[in-house]
């Protein structure tokens, strides 16, 4: 009866361990992982980020037309772990000091541009939302509507003068992180 017991449990535990394991790959296929890394003008910018993808879906917008993601809600800036931005030297992002290091970056859209918030936290699933107090840095940036459909969250890195643009396009929305060298 005892070896029944453990059978069970052990069938048990190995069906648990497979459906954590299937939905975790499962997270990952739908949103897959992305990461960059530029240097330019003095600034080492490197990335790490999850792709999901708009799927028919309304992505940003108001809660009145179903959007997925609400302007004035906190945006993880992907999907499935947080993006993380590392600096490797001390730089400026709209004109706003931000020293060497890793950081947790997330954003609160809106129809007109899109708050960006550098933050400490490090580690964690990106959909928790983020301990405010460990926020460093908030930055307003435009949102360009050009028409364009990008399918699959992109977030890209190119040179500009004195540093590296963090572009960003989901949707029908696209905006630039200006990082300058201090």
């Amino acid at each position: 009866m005892r070896k029944k017991i453990l059978i069970g449990v052990g069938v048990f535990v190995v069906l648990i361990a497979a459906a954590f394991f299937y939905m975790d790959n499962r997270n990952r296929t739908l949103s897959p992982p992305g990461s960059a890394e530029l240097s330019n003008g003095g600034v080492k910018v490197s990335l790490t980020y999850s792709r999901p993808s708009v799927r028919d879906r309304v992505v940003f917008g108001t809660e009145e037309e179903g959007a997925l993601q609400p302007y004035g809600v906190y945006w993880r800036l992907g999907a499935n772990e947080s993006t993380e931005v590392t600096v490797d030297s001390d730089v400026n992002i709209n004109g706003k000091a931000l020293k060497k290091g890793t950081y947790k970056v997330y954003a609160v859209p809106g129809p007109e541009s899109f708050e960006v918030i550098f933050n400490t936290e490090l580690g964690n699933w990106g959909y928790s939302e983020a301990d405010h107090e460990l926020d460093i840095l908030t930055t307003s940036v435009p949102v360009v509507r050009d028409g364009a459909l990008s399918e699959q969250h992109t977030i890209t890195l190119s040179p500009a003068d004195g540093g590296v643009d963090i572009n960003v396009a989901f949707e029908k929305v696209k905006f630039t992180i200006p990082i300058r060298a201090n």
